[in-house]
């Protein structure tokens, strides 16, 4: 399908783009997704009868414009949340030449690594909702639809809403981005880990970590981190604390809330004793999802982590 012809067509015809090879029916979510009767009552919306004034981005792209819907995507989530703060990456994955303001035709393109190549991947607007709720990824801002329009193409990739639920973060990472990707398991980590998590984030790496437990059930523990689940690195720096120094890492959750009570955590005493530059440059004290902990609890809390970047 190539976007700029069909895009092209609908404009000259006045028509709004409705996709065929992905069409809004129960075949692209997958019959096992949902209990059937669910599944027919899944109503499909374009943005433009969700919203007065819909945009593809508003205010630049953030891992923060992201929540967690129903589908268990948060391997893809999480690899998305990281190619947000890699501008050169998501301008692969994201093309420019498209939006809700100039040229509508309720048609939309982004492109995925996949065999060797870009692949571009063509999608109609028309979304799922289940009881007026996003039955996919929602946006934090009521009327920017990025990710929810680029999650879609990515279960057009993978054939279906359901193939989204349950995934490896690895496989993510290298989709977003055609990279090189290395894992570590925690319970056997390299000796120098501290170090590598500290080079990683300074040579812009993605990174991701994961949770031991079923991803089915995603149960959160009373720490608050949630078991099965994957999460976005999105920092690793070494603070001066009390007599010495501390290496401590930030981490993400895709669901856009929930995160870690231990030491380090938003509210944890810890920061009472690092020099104010420090805390007034790293720490952000709202319930958006992101939050700092030790190196050690990460290692106790996490059972794999994941570094991807465009050359080894």
């Amino acid at each position: 399908q190539d976007f700029k012809d069909l895009r092209a067509l609908c404009l000259s015809q006045g028509l709004l783009f409705e996709d065929d090879t992905f069409p809004a029916h129960i075949s692209s979510i997958g019959p096992n997704l949902l209990p059937q009767e669910k599944l027919w009552q899944i109503h499909w919306k374009r943005p433009t009868e969700l919203q007065r004034d819909p945009h593809l981005i508003m205010d630049g792209v953030s891992r923060f414009d992201i929540m967690q819907g129903e589908i268990g995507d948060c391997w893809m989530l999480a690899a998305l949340g990281s190619l947000t703060r890699r501008k050169q990456f998501l301008e692969n994955v994201l093309p420019k030449d498209q939006g809700f303001q100039d040229n509508y035709a309720g048609i939309f393109h982004f492109r995925f690594w996949q065999c060797g190549e870009w692949v571009d991947v063509v999608i109609d607007d028309r979304l799922p909702l289940l009881n007026g709720r996003y039955l996919s990824v929602h946006p934090r801002t009521s009327n920017e639809f990025w990710p929810s329009l680029l999650e879609k193409a990515y279960a057009k990739l993978r054939g279906s809403y359901q193939n989204l639920n349950g995934g490896y973060l690895s496989d993510a990472l290298v989709d977003l981005t055609g990279g090189v990707q290395v894992q570590f398991s925690l319970k056997d980590p390299p000796p120098y880990l501290e170090e590598i998590l500290k080079a990683a984030d300074r040579s812009r790496c993605l990174m991701g970590c994961s949770t031991p437990g079923q991803a089915s059930r995603n149960v959160e523990l009373r720490n608050g981190i949630v078991q099965g689940h994957a999460y976005t690195i999105t920092g690793a720096v070494k603070i001066p604390y009390k007599n010495g120094w501390k290496h401590i890492i930030r981490i993400w959750n895709p669901w856009g809330h929930g995160e870690w009570k231990g030491s380090w955590s938003d509210d944890s005493p810890q920061w009472d004793h690092v020099e104010p530059q420090y805390r007034e440059a790293l720490l952000r004290n709202k319930d958006d999802g992101e939050f700092w902990m030790s190196c050690e609890n990460f290692q106790e809390q996490f059972s794999w982590l994941y570094i991807c970047n465009n050359t080894p």
